[in-house]
């Protein structure tokens, strides 16, 4: 029988010791597995919330109604009394930017109309002093947003389509998300939104009720007489955000 020698003392410990240590994980990693999971919570908590923000009206500015200085009616001026908005918002076929009109164009009405009443008391003050009214912004864009108002109203784009129907709004509300989906619905098919530059500013207006013609088939023709930019244009980036 062969004999096995014994190792040297101590070896055998040590061999035993490694062994058991070789694959222990480091204490760290004890919290490992609950950082782990409290990451998977936040994560499948903050999408679902950012998703609700997102088409959350109070995020949209959807319904958004600011009282105003002055109480304007345009129920009343655009609606029964059939103001064009251009007698008020004169540049919007020329600037870039919505006009918000001078007192004194309040006052080419009022002063022989209701010229007593209450509601236009800063009316007055603000023609005397020279002072603006300080509306409220109620259709607000991002500023790293462009937005040309002549250049949709000349290619036939309408108030309503954006701005809702004033013409039934004692106060001006936001009835538009004014998101970059919203805006692209347009931008990717602006046949199904254009119709003649004459009839932009009319409330409730109906392609085929006013001309026979489906929106579609009218607005085809509109895009190309206006010289719409082709769709891989009007869904650049650089279009809007520049």
């Amino acid at each position: 029988m062969t004999n096995i020698p014994e190792p040297p003392a101590g070896e055998g410990d040590s061999a035993g010791d490694h062994s058991k240590t070789r694959f222990q994980f480091p204490r760290w990693a004890n919290y490992l597995f609950p950082v782990l999971l409290l990451v998977a919570i936040g994560v499948m908590t903050y999408i679902p919330l950012l998703g609700t923000l997102a088409i959350s009206p109070d995020t949209r500015a959807v319904g958004y109604q600011p009282q105003q200085p002055v109480p304007f009616s345009h129920a009343l001026h655009a609606g029964k009394l059939q103001l064009d908005c251009r007698y008020c918002h004169s540049t919007v076929e020329s600037s870039a930017y919505a006009a918000v009109p001078p007192t004194q164009t309040c006052l080419n009405c009022h002063a022989a109309i209701k010229s007593d009443s209450p509601k236009l008391a800063l009316v007055k003050e603000s023609f005397e002093s020279g002072d603006p009214l300080r509306w409220i912004k109620v259709h607000d864009v991002p500023d790293f947003v462009y937005f040309n108002h002549a250049a949709h109203v000349n290619k036939g784009v309408a108030c309503e389509l954006c701005h809702g129907r004033i013409d039934q709004m004692d106060e001006v509300t936001q009835v538009q998300s004014l998101s970059m989906a919203w805006c692209l619905e347009c931008h990717r098919a602006p046949e199904q939104s254009l119709r003649p530059r004459e009839f932009v500013t009319y409330m409730g207006w109906d392609a085929l009720t006013a001309t026979g013609k489906s929106q579609s088939e009218l607005g085809s023709e509109l895009a190309q007489d206006y010289h719409v930019q082709p769709q891989h244009f009007m869904t650049s980036c650089s279009t809007c955000h520049r």
